[in-house]
């Protein structure tokens, strides 16, 4: 069995720099037409020449012959100014704009410590339509780490659509049955990426039998029960308002099998496969087109790609590690058999 799709779109993608940027970005190339490229590196790309300056390394880094076009992103910090965004949207490079809480995630340090510190760079990027990219997640340490998405709409993100209504926000790597009816709910303005990690797993992955790092990313994993299952029934629903986001993000063995291991999941390997398993056991395959390669173009404001993959059902195996900067990485689902390939 056979099919063919429009070329698919990530549109939440870590790449890194330097080496590690070289081992992976090929993954992504193979597979996807565009990505939007995350900016948490260190330090973290807050202004339009620093995007510039990315993207060109990307481009580098990418196999002979590649079309792959990535997409740049600002990170927000309080003293993201109205300048900032005025001179990002005005480049033909830069598409959206990162919230990250501060702490909430891999090189989050700089990030945001008062949603109404970046006010004056919202309203800018709502005059600009440029949308607001969000990590949603409170950071306290008294809101216990399985709720933060929860409190993070309740207490950041109602308020801020709330005050911004024109604002486009994309509400990133949703985990929650909370989550999804927050954007069903809410105005053709807010849409939601979720990642295969989120679909095809859930905590009991990460924890039953003994903790396994590799499952380990933020926001973290949830129950089955009902947030897995929300995000499934959201995924494969057809409804324009969700889209393909992998989130891939890429950390050597030694970093997520060590005493602090770190959070994040490589899944920009097999993504394209890995949503294709998604979809087929909700007997959805027909509506993996438009979340994989139609409903983000459309949000962004942006054409479909166009030219075209094959997914083939063939059995085959996730290799137990990927080269990686010098070292190595374990992808998801690694070592495990998955049943369609792209051809």
């Amino acid at each position: 069995m056979q099919f063919k799709i429009i070329r698919p779109d990530d549109w939440h993608l870590h790449v890194r720099s330097g080496e590690a940027l070289k081992s992976v970005i090929g993954m992504s190339a193979k597979q996807m037409g565009r990505a939007i490229i995350m900016p948490n590196l260190t330090p973290p790309v807050i202004n339009a020449d620093q995007a510039t300056d990315y993207r060109n390394e990307i481009i580098n880094a990418l196999p002979k012959n590649s079309s792959f076009n990535p997409l740049m992103v600002l990170y927000l910090t309080d003293n993201t100014s109205t300048r900032d965004i005025e001179l990002a949207s005005a480049s033909s490079i830069v598409k959206a704009a990162k919230l990250y809480p501060a702490g909430a995630t891999t090189n989050s340090d700089s990030g945001v410590t008062d949603i109404t510190n970046i006010y004056p760079a919202l309203e800018a990027m709502s005059k600009a339509g440029m949308p607001l990219l969000v990590h949603g997640e409170v950071t306290r340490h008294d809101v216990d780490i399985f709720d933060r998405e929860a409190v993070f709409i309740d207490q950041t993100l109602s308020k801020v659509v709330l005050d911004f209504p024109d604002l486009k926000v994309v509400f990133e790597h949703i985990t929650t049955k909370e989550a999804v009816d927050f954007v069903l709910n809410g105005s053709a303005n807010i849409a939601a990426t979720i990642t295969p990690h989120h679909l095809l797993a859930n905590r009991n992955d990460m924890l039953v039998g003994g903790i396994r790092p590799h499952y380990f990313c933020l926001p973290i994993l949830k129950r089955e029960k009902p947030h897995q299952l929300a995000l499934l029934d959201a995924a494969t629903s057809g409804n324009a308002k969700f889209f393909l986001g992998t989130d891939s993000a890429p950390h050597t063995k030694h970093a997520k099998e060590s005493s602090c291991g770190c959070a994040g999941i490589l899944s920009a390997h097999c993504a394209i496969e890995l949503y294709a398993s998604v979809f087929e056991s909700k007997n959805a395959l027909d509506k993996l087109e438009g979340f994989a390669s139609r409903f983000g173009p459309q949000f962004y404001s942006l054409p479909p790609n166009t030219d075209t993959i094959t997914l083939t059902k063939q059995d085959w195996v996730v290799p137990d590690s990927y080269e990686y900067a010098g070292s190595v990485i374990v992808p998801f689902m690694a070592g495990k058999k998955l049943s369609w390939k792209m051809s």
